[in-house]
């Protein structure tokens, strides 16, 4: 099969496009993974390379060893993916310690994967043990409503989490477990890499203050779906702060939480509700 008639892959581009189209993804910004099944691999296997170099990931991500991914490019932008997978994505095979990788696919005119590589092998280590290994989706971009709220809100998981809760019935439906905030840090690197993946053992969304949002999820659509849900969220708090200076006449109260709980079978942590 080739590559690009892959589902997995369809599925991949359909979902970086949607992100374009949301306005998350001005220029280059953002980045996309995907932990690739075994069974999509073998469809595909015969048109992925096997004599790509060894590059260091610059982190060591052990359990996942022998896995394959498919990621964005670093400095491709989201708009040109639908034009042209082969340009603007590839598939990276790690070695058996989680330590290198190399290109089997894509990047067909030179260039690497997304510089955020560490970052996002992490936390998809950490995601796929919290989550039994059905997390395979870490998606990042820019929305801009929720960087809009770093500069408001103090950089704090209850405070971004019951803010955003509030401004929609289905937020504590969507995202029971809360949301973690990463203070302001240089993207790319270990440091932010580390804070993340952090938060995300007990979290799927990560705010990273004053420059976008990080979230992890079982497949594409569930992803995609959560972030869109954080950044719709965000856009009404945005619209009601404009509104009222900040101050509600009314809204959801904690008992009202715990009903929604028990009516809708999810665990609500008392920490985001007392």
């Amino acid at each position: 099969m080739k590559v690009t008639d892959a589902k997995f892959v369809q599925g991949f581009i359909r979902m970086a496009n949607d992100g374009w189209e949301q306005g998350w993804h001005e220029r280059n910004g953002g980045n996309l993974t995907y932990r690739i099944k075994k069974e999509e691999i073998e469809e595909i296997r015969e048109n992925l390379r096997t004599d790509g170099e060894w590059k260091a990931i610059g982190t060591s991500v052990p359990n996942l060893g022998g896995e394959y991914f498919l990621v964005t490019g670093s400095g491709k932008y989201f708009r040109n993916i639908i034009l042209d997978p082969e340009e603007t994505l590839a598939i990276v095979e790690l070695d058996a310690a989680g330590e290198n990788y190399r290109i089997c696919w894509g990047l067909k005119n030179g260039g690497k994967p997304t510089s955020e590589l560490p970052s996002h092998l992490m936390n998809h280590e950490v995601k796929m043990i919290a989550s039994g290994g059905k997390h395979r989706v870490i998606y990042h971009a820019h929305p801009a409503n929720v960087i809009a709220l770093t500069f408001v809100l103090p950089l704090e998981d209850k405070v971004f989490t019951r803010e955003l809760w509030e401004m929609a019935t289905e937020c504590p439906i969507v995202f029971p477990d809360g949301i973690g905030v990463v203070p302001w840090m240089v993207p790319g690197g270990r440091d932010i890499a580390v804070a993340t993946s952090e938060l995300m053992k007990q979290y799927n969304v990560a705010v990273w203050a004053h420059h976008g949002l990080f979230c992890s999820g079982e497949d594409f659509d569930l992803t995609f779906g959560l972030m869109h849900t954080v950044e719709k969220s965000a856009e009404i708090l945005v619209k009601v702060y404009s509104m009222t200076g900040g101050k509600k006449r009314q809204t959801i109260q904690p008992d009202e939480f715990r009903d929604l709980a028990k009516d809708f079978k999810v665990t609500l942590p008392e920490k985001f509700l007392d």
